[in-house]
């Protein structure tokens, strides 16, 4: 019998070697086009250097657009995508010979005797799916890009729906050399043949191997083992709102940048307008950025945390549960619009105006300039926009004190005479002095700088804050740099104060410019094509497309920051109420339907959970059930017979903590995440000192999105009681694990004999 399984593993080496040999061959052929196309890139480039000097504007406005998109391509070639090849499908005969643009036919079921009466048949035509399109000479696709439609059966043909989809399979590759290859048979029943061989199948699965690699600290693009169900999302049209919920581990991040690049794809001018995607954390970002290259998109997505969104702040601070929720709720814009118009009596404003005109001089006292200060701000406009209107307020009144609206009845006259006692107030120093005193121009930083004055924010917020808000406000405002909560706040007060019209930079001149008669001679340098593309970029404060991760944790006022980035976008929001960290989660579903207006949503649900195993979401289900009874988790799709491990602290939690990240450490390939309630975050990176890279310490807030290969999740209680959505973080640190799960209780988790912690006992 040994020997018999011997000789069987050695045919199925042998069979896996072939098949890699035969996927070699065919990359190997895509990189000598790939090749080829380089040089024809670089050929474009040179012959345009050698063009330039001879073209017309128009001619060379062209070649420097056609230069551009040639270095784009060319850059996109040069680069060697891990896995640029990933997949392949063979295919049945199609109902017709129809071909799309990609030269694949476009029959999605199969043609009438296809399949013989013996249940066998013959593989069509085979299909590479890779990062990008690539055909050959005769245009006949090599690789078919996956966001292209005839890439669509190799994520959604299932056994129960196979379409004319025979074998799917999964190819790894590094650079330029094929790894490996997993099948997937979505016609088990049939026997197919290829080229007069039996159609082999190598492997346990596709998705099974994707799942069961090593995670590392940025995001696998996942776009071999996209199922179904994330497809049918990733391909949605685009029009209104598109709301995606699902459960830990169904892939909503992924489907969400997946869908990004897709749109990009399906309609590029369209989405000229740049896509924004926002994430809750700066760990997110860090850990998806890589993915959209990866699919070859760049420069036309942001990615940015929800603490980045306001240029020149940074959030790198954390509010306690209590301030996070008086600065978060919709209260606060009562409180900011209050604090800036508050805000102008601040600095010893002024209390009288005294100018000379016409020979006298004329006075306003405070009383008066209290009440044209009220008049101007009745206006609708930014406070720093409302500066013209009490300008002319106050030059009313003064005309006014002058006498000089009696001193001619011709119209034409007096309004020579206004004209000019305006100019000759607006002129005087002492007018320009109060002015600027009286109604400064205020910057959002200014505003919270004030508002840490806990009593001037007690008169400010009088009636909306309560006494013990205003304090811990106040006092979270006094620290040097930003919460994720003050950096929604700052966006609110840029959009009430408003930015001032700026007058325009003259350009600068070239000290050649002033050679004479050289305008003549050359004709003045236009921006380019990508010089443009990169200042609108900069400049950008709306979107065409916005892509919410985690929606279910923006509190109300973050909505309407995201909101302003998307005034006139299509949405995608993606998000899981059972794992939202905002205690009020109906006061935030309401700022998102009116960030989100009154466009028709269309909404999908992800039900598979492929990130945990089985023994770990069983665990969690336990606290999903606290936290929002009658849920239903999403259903894992394996098991590794691994159940979760319990401990207790023994000498002391630090090295308790420490023995099991290592342990953990020996046991998987990839990375441990050890989450600790916020409070711990910088304990708990001291107590994992000296033990490598692949273990990082982070606080419950900040694991949302992420997935290590193993956790260990300390002191669920600390972590459940840290604010009254409490349960559901705790659910969310639960569902990081890929593999193993370790969770180490203290006193106040109250352990049973076997080290399970009250919260997660039956």
């Amino acid at each position: 019998m040994a020997a018999q399984a011997q000789q069987e593993t050695a045919l199925e080496d042998s069979l896996r070697d072939r098949e890699i040999s035969v996927e070699q061959e065919h990359l190997d052929r895509v990189y000598r086009r790939l090749e080829e196309k380089i040089h024809e890139a670089e050929f474009l480039m040179n012959d345009a250097a050698k063009r330039g000097q001879v073209g017309t504007p128009g001619a060379l406005a062209e070649r420097d657009a056609q230069v551009f998109r040639a270095g784009v391509h060319l850059n996109r070639l040069n680069n060697e995508f891990e896995d640029f090849l990933f997949g392949r499908i063979d295919l049945l005969l199609g109902k017709d010979g129809k071909k799309g643009p990609d030269g694949a036919y476009t029959a999605v079921e199969p043609a009438e005797g296809a399949v013989r009466e013996d249940n066998t048949a013959d593989i069509a035509e085979t299909l590479h799916i890779g990062r990008i399109g690539v055909l050959d000479q005769d245009y006949a696709p090599l690789v078919i890009d996956w966001r292209a439609p005839a890439a669509a059966p190799f994520y959604r043909s299932t056994p129960v729906d196979p379409g004319r989809v025979v074998r799917r399979r999964v190819i790894r590759s590094k650079g330029r050399r094929v790894l490996g290859v997993e099948d997937d048979l979505m016609r088990p029943e049939l026997k197919a043949f290829l080229h007069g061989h039996e159609l082999p199948v190598i492997g346990d699965g596709a998705l099974m191997a994707a799942l069961g690699q090593a995670r590392s600290h940025t995001m696998r693009d996942i776009v071999a083992s996209i199922q179904a169900e994330q497809d049918l999302v990733i391909r949605a049209p685009a029009a209104s709102v598109t709301y995606v919920e699902g459960g830990p581990g169904t892939g909503k991040t992924a489907v969400a940048l997946h869908r990004a690049a897709y749109l990009l794809y399906q309609d590029r001018r369209r989405y000229a307008g740049g896509i924004l995607i926002v994430s809750p954390t700066p760990l997110l970002v860090a850990y998806t950025e890589g993915v959209l290259p990866s699919l070859g998109e760049e420069g036309q997505v942001a990615i940015r945390a929800i603490g980045s969104l306001v240029d020149g702040a940074e959030a790198t601070l954390y509010d306690s549960p209590a301030t996070a929720r008086a600065k978060g709720s919709h209260r606060m814009l009562k409180v900011l619009r209050k604090a800036a118009r508050g805000a102008l009596e601040l600095n010893d404003s002024p209390t009288r105006l005294r100018v000379v005109a016409f020979g006298r001089r004329l006075e306003l006292e405070a009383d008066e300039l209290e009440r044209i200060r009220r008049n101007a701000l009745g206006g609708t406009a930014p406070v720093n926009l409302l500066r013209p209107r009490a300008r002319k307020l106050l030059l009313d009144a003064l005309w006014a004190k002058s006498g000089g609206a009696g001193r001619h009845t011709d119209p034409e006259l007096a309004a020579e005479l206004r004209s000019s006692f305006d100019e000759d107030v607006t002129f005087e120093d002492s007018f320009l002095t109060f002015l600027d005193a009286w109604w400064p121009e205020l910057t959002p930083k200014a505003v919270l700088e004030a508002m840490a004055d806990e009593r001037r924010l007690g008169r400010w917020a009088r009636r909306i804050l309560n006494p013990g808000e205003v304090r811990k406000v106040a006092r979270s405002l006094r620290r040097v740099g930003f919460s994720v909560h003050d950096i929604a706040m700052l966006d609110e007060l840029q959009a009430i104060l408003g930015a001032p019209a700026r007058p325009k930079k003259k350009r600068e001149l070239d000290p050649l410019d002033q050679l004479t008669g050289l305008e003549e001679l050359m004709p003045v340098r236009e921006e380019s094509q990508r010089e443009r593309a990169e200042r609108l970029a900069a400049e950008r404060t709306e979107y065409a497309h916005v892509i919410v991760d985690e929606a279910q944790d923006l509190t109300p006022m973050q909505w309407r920051m995201v909101g302003r980035r998307g005034r006139h976008a299509t949405w995608t929001v993606v998000g899981d109420p059972a794992q939202s960290s905002w205690s009020d989660v109906d006061e935030a579903a309401e700022a998102r339907d009116e960030a989100l207006g009154t466009r028709p949503r269309r909404r999908f649900q992800l039900t598979v959970n492929y990130r945990n195993p089985a023994e770990i979401a069983e665990l969690a289900a336990r606290v999903l059930a606290l936290a929002m009874p009658g849920s239903t988790a999403p259903s894992a799709v394996r098991s590794t017979g691994v159940e979760p491990r319990f401990t207790v602290v023994r000498d002391s939690l630090a090295q308790t903590v420490r023995e099991e990240a290592a342990r953990l450490l020996d046991r998987v390939d990839g990375t441990v995440g050890v989450v600790v309630a916020m409070q711990r975050r910088e304990e708990a990176a001291k107590w994992l000192a000296g033990l490598g890279d692949r273990v990082v310490a982070l606080g419950s807030l900040e694991a949302k999105g992420l997935e290590y290969d193993a956790t260990v999740v300390v002191s669920p209680a600390e972590i459940a009681d840290e604010s009254p959505a409490g349960l559901r973080v705790l659910y969310v640190a639960l569902t990081r694990a890929t593999q193993q799960l370790t969770v180490v209780s203290g006193e106040r988790d109250e352990p049973d004999a076997a080290g399970v912690p009250d919260l997660l006992r039956d």
